[in-house]
């Protein structure tokens, strides 16, 4: 992936902008646990089951990075703010700590449920394969994914990661 868009720097990865990071192994189920700090106006997201190649958010799947709070967001659909399964599942608002602080997320993925736990609570709690309507009112492509990489697709949007664990499941 993007080498160069991300680095590492005081135990934190930084966005600064840049586009996709993967890991070198796949996941198929998997608890993963981390923490993030966004800067204003920051997009980002954690690309699931996705192939090495291709748009994270419809090659495999992605879940949202977002300032709900920046005004250039204010009129998004409901499952593109943060910790949303892009374009198909949308997650409870009002639960990112201000912008410049740090926030923690935990995400599990078994089969085709997704549980997003955002500071303490649960924000999604999803089945992809009951997923019928869709962003754009095509099937998601990459929904049905067993298994791919796992990383972080960047918007060119600087965000901080840090405390970052993954564990399989299966």
């Amino acid at each position: 992936g993007d080498t160069k868009g991300y680095v590492v720097e005081d135990d934190k990865i930084l966005c600064k902008p840049g586009g996709n990071l993967y890991t070198a192994e796949e996941y198929a189920d998997f608890h993963y646990r981390f923490d993030f700090k966004l800067t204003p106006g920051a997009n980002n997201g954690l690309g699931i089951r996705t192939p090495s190649k291709g748009d994270a958010a419809y090659a495999g799947m992605e879940l949202q990075i977002l300032d709900n709070t920046a005004d250039k967001f204010k009129n998004l659909r409901p499952y593109q703010y943060h910790g949303s399964i892009y374009g198909m599942v949308p997650a409870h608002r009002g639960y990112l700590r201000p912008v410049g602080e740090w926030n923690y997320q935990e995400v599990t993925v078994v089969g085709s449920r997704i549980k997003v736990e955002l500071n303490g609570t649960v924000i999604v709690d999803g089945d992809v394969s009951k997923v019928t309507e869709y962003m754009g009112g095509s099937p998601h492509p990459g929904k049905d994914r067993k298994s791919g990489h796992f990383g972080f697709a960047g918007h060119n949007s600087p965000v901080m990661y840090r405390n970052i664990a993954i564990k399989r499941l299966d």
